[in-house]
Parts: structure tokens; sequence; C-alpha cells
């Protein structure tokens, strides 16, 4: 079989025999692209996970992640809820930059985005530069053309097409099944958590024997609700944890059986030979929800909400022999910034302008930001009572944070260093600085309004 190793090796002795001598090569003559496995969980609290010392639950393959490479404290989500991180995060830019403000549905009487079809997505930048691309698992950025995966720059689509599952064996929403093998209806059996780490295992296995570099997008529905643990995997925490409340221990063991997913998508690279070449990240698309009793550490709320709890999130990455084992950023990072950094990995500048910004340098280099004071935006638009279609904004710059939380009430101001968790409003003792960080987010408010977010604009 003719795999990525003897690729390499022919490569070398084309290159002596001719004498080939091409800048930007290593010392063997060769450029070899790391693979990129990203993992992205749905709404798994910042603390839940047991490398920030969280008693009741253990995540040992996603701590190994964060140990042998860099782990981020102060990593934000783009947005409370799904969509408009998945959006950002593949865009590189603002979610309202994109046509995707609030979460794309099912039901296009509460759908409050439309991806961009001029949006150029992080896998089409890759395959750009010889990357194969896949996505195994929850898609969430639109169900008909031209918003599908296979049509938005991944080669290989296998799984969720839609927002949420209601049932995790059954693979439904509202009655509709939107699994997919590229474009192809399914109806897989078993829990939707060990079919999205199965078919990673045979994706990158199947990647040994492919001389390209692969890029490949794994995105795990859990631990979303409807909260559905294996039975054993409950039995186990139980058993365990004494007298740990009902909720909770259903959620550890949904986390848990997830983690253990992950571990063996990561032997599945070990056992393949590809693990040393692989870079792998970690992270939520928003912070835990708190009647699943998510736990997001000390931080205020949770899902969908501006305050800390509802943006921050557990995330890491590691690389072998290029990322410090064991090292912490304490910077500020935000899901977009995974866009450039991994476009600047691959050796590739984003085609088009984009908001997000390459922190590659702190990967490799530990060199600090080289915007230490930068402006970082937040939307979520949603129908609804509570909503009525509006949106809600944050802005963080510096120590400060300007939110608004709900559309009906105004908006608060917090000094995060003084006050992390967000008790003091001193909208009305700050005046200049609210004024500032007011103007700041209008004019953030006012370019996203020039983008439309609705099928019927095009």
């Amino acid at each position: 079989m003719f795999n990525r190793v003897y690729f390499k090796y022919l490569c070398i002795l084309i290159a002596s025999v001719f004498g080939c001598n091409i800048s930007g090569q290593d010392s063997l003559g060769i450029v070899e692209k790391p693979n990129i496995l990203l993992i992205l969980t749905d709404d798994q609290g910042y603390h839940d996970v047991s490398y920030y010392g969280t008693k009741d639950i253990r995540t040992p393959n996603i701590d190994q992640i964060a140990a042998s490479g860099m782990r981020f404290d102060n990593f934000y989500a783009n947005a409370p809820v799904c969509s408009p991180t998945r959006a950002a995060l593949l865009t590189g830019r603002y979610q309202d930059n994109v046509g995707v403000p609030g979460v794309i549905r099912t039901n296009p009487d509460n759908n409050w985005g439309y991806l961009d079809p001029k949006a150029t997505l992080l896998p089409e930048e890759l395959k750009m530069v010889g990357y194969s691309t896949a996505l195994i698992g929850k898609w969430h950025l639109g169900l008909d053309s031209p918003n599908t995966p296979i049509e938005r720059g991944f080669d290989f689509f296998h799984g969720w097409l839609g927002d949420m599952m209601d049932d995790y064996w059954d693979h439904r929403r509202h009655d509709i099944n939107y699994m997919r093998l590229n474009a192809m209806v399914i109806d897989p059996k078993g829990h939707a958590t060990d079919l999205f780490t199965d078919w990673s295992v045979d994706y990158i296995k199947s990647q040994a024997d492919d001389n390209r570099p692969f890029f490949l997008y794994l995105a795990y529905n859990a631990p979303h609700f409807p909260v559905q643990p294996p039975e054993d995997w409950l039995e186990k925490v139980k058993k365990r944890e004494k007298g740990i409340e009902e909720t909770r221990a259903n959620l550890v063991a949904f986390i848990e059986h997830m983690d253990n997913g992950i571990g063996k998508v990561i032997q599945a690279l070990k056992e393949s030979g590809q693990y040393d070449n692989t870079l792998i990240v970690f992270s939520s698309d928003n912070g835990g929800h708190l009647p699943s009793k998510a736990n997001n550490g000390p931080l205020r709320d949770g899902k969908q909400s501006m305050y800390e709890g509802g943006l921050k999130v557990p995330t890491a990455i590691s690389w072998p022999g290029k990322i410090r084992q064991g090292s912490v950023s304490e910077e500020v990072q935000i899901s977009m910034d995974l866009y450039p950094t991994l476009l600047e990995i691959a050796g590739v500048k984003p085609k088009n302008k984009i908001e997000g910004q390459s922190f590659y340098s702190q990967l490799v280099k530990s060199e600090p930001s080289l915007e230490p004071d930068r402006a970082f935006y937040f939307t979520r638009r949603e129908g609804g009572t509570k909503y009525g279609g509006q949106a809600i904004y944050a802005l963080r710059k510096g120590d400060w944070k300007l939110l608004q939380n709900s559309p009906n009430e105004g908006y608060e101001l917090y000094n995060l260093k003084e006050d992390p968790l967000e008790q003091m409003n001193r909208i009305d003792s700050d005046i200049e600085k609210y004024q500032e960080l007011n103007f700041l987010l209008m004019k953030h408010i006012q370019k996203g309004g020039e983008v439309p977010w609705q099928k019927s604009s095009y």
C-alpha cells in the first residue's frame, strides 16, 4: 500500500537524484504540512473537564491534549449559542458579518441566520494547499444548497446536517432524519457519540494511505441536551460519585462517554502512525447549559448568556514537538482566531479580509499577542417572547466588558480584572468608559447590519 511515509521518502530520493533544492523546505528537502484534527463539543461547560480540578468528572483524554500542549484559560466562544460560533470558527469572521447572528434552525419561523454563500470557509482554504477535508458530526450551518458541507469545502461529510437531536439513539429532529453521508440520507443504528467516534476512526485510518495531509473537523452533538449517556456510563459515575445529584450524574456520564470517544480517535492517530504529525484542537461552541447542571466554574451564568459563563469555554491545543508541553495561555482568544492560526500552520494566508487573528507565534514561540488591548465583540439574535427577533451584545476590550443580556434591559459595565465574577455593575460610575465602549459597539452593530441573514435576501 502506498502511504504518506513511503511518499515522503520517494520525494527525498527524487530530490537527491535531480538535485532539487526548493526554498522553505526542511533539512530533508521536504515540507510536510501537519494533519489538523479540530474537535468541537456542544455546550461543554468551562470547568466540565478534569484538568481544572473538577472533582466529580474525569476527562483523561481531553486532559492529555492540554498536558501535551497548551491550555487556554481565557478562550471565548464567539457567541453563547451554537450556529454563530460555528460560523465564526469556519470563516474567521464575526458571525454577524457572515449572516449568522443567531441560531440556524430547521424551523424557518424561528431561524435567525443564513450563512453568506460568498464567505470562504476554512476547508476551502485548506483544500487549496493540498489538504483532504472532512466533517464528521454536527454541521448546523444550513440544510439546503448552497450551504451544505460538501458544497462549502468538505470533501467528505458523515454526520448531522441540522441543529440539536431530539434523541441520541433515534437521530431525529421534529421527526425528520438529518443524518447524511455526503448528500445521501442515512439511518445508522447506535448512540450518536459512538457513531461520530467510529466514523472518525475509520476516516483517520483511511488517511494513512493518502499522501495528502488531512483536516478533520469532528463536531460532537454531545453534551447538548437531551442528556442521554449510555446506561453503563451512567452507572459507573453513580457508583464512583456517591450521592451525586441525578441530573449532574447524567451530564458527567455523557461527557465522560464522549471523552472516551476522543481517546479512541487519538489512539487511531497513534496506531496509524499519524499522531506525531497531527495538530489537535479541542474547544466548545459556548458555555455550559445550567439546567443540565453544567459546571462553568466560578463564572456567572451559562449558555445563552452574555455573562462570562455563557462565553468562556475549555480549550487546548497539542502539536508534538512544536508546542511546549503543559504550557498555559492567559491571553484572550476567540473561536474565529483558530481560522487564521490553522491557515498559518498550513503555510497560507487568508484569501479574504477577516477579523480573526492568528496566535501561531504564541503556540510555537510563546510570544505575547500583538494586540493586548484588542476589542472582542459578541452577538446573539433570537426569537420568542423574550427576544422578539432582537439581538443582545457584549464587548470586551482590555479589562473592561460592556454587555446587554436582554433586549429589554439596559447595558451593564464590568471591570473583569477587579470583578471577574461580574457582580459590580459600573455603568453609572464609569460614564466615560461606557461611552467609549458603546461607540465601538455601535460601529460593530452597523457593520453587521449591512449583511443579509435571511435566504430570501439573495
